[in-house]
């Protein structure tokens, strides 16, 4: 566990907020380990990759495949799911538009998130975002460097 949490930074892979590794693994705020595993690694057979998880969080997950939310206090209108995203990236590279969004300013503030959250969910992939303009809106695009 000790392990797991020092590389994940004591942060719950899913929701982001910190795991107190001195909780009890009983309570739903205490750390637990997740199997994370992708459709890549899936159709590879190889070992499920470990991430730190709330233990909520993890049994509220289940065996579903885990959704990582975009805030709400963001305003982006029709968001890629997340773990989808980076999956296709890591896979192929390039880039994905992940919203939209009303102003440059709303594509500013969630693109500082998303590349801030993406380096947590995959250290090894480098990201960066841009606010494109598109058709009287702007366009949230994530790409590979």
């Amino acid at each position: 566990m000790d392990e797991v949490g020092e590389r994940d930074g004591w942060r719950c892979w899913l929701c982001d907020e910190p795991v107190d590794p001195s909780m009890s693994t009983n309570d739903p705020r205490g750390p637990s380990i997740d199997a994370v595993i992708t459709k890549a690694r899936a159709k590879k057979a190889g070992p499920a990759e470990e991430r730190l998880a709330h233990v909520g969080c993890n049994t509220k997950k289940g065996a579903k495949a885990a959704v990582v939310a975009w805030p709400e206090h963001l305003f982006v209108v029709d968001p890629a799911p997340i773990i989808g995203v980076v999956e296709r990236l890591t896979r192929k590279g390039g880039r994905e538009v992940v919203a939209r969004v009303p102003t440059r300013a709303d594509g500013g503030e969630a693109a500082t998130w998303l590349v801030d959250r993406v380096s947590r969910l995959a250290p090894d992939l480098d990201v960066v975002a841009r606010v494109d303009p598109g058709g009287g809106q702007y366009l949230l695009v994530l790409e590979t460097r």
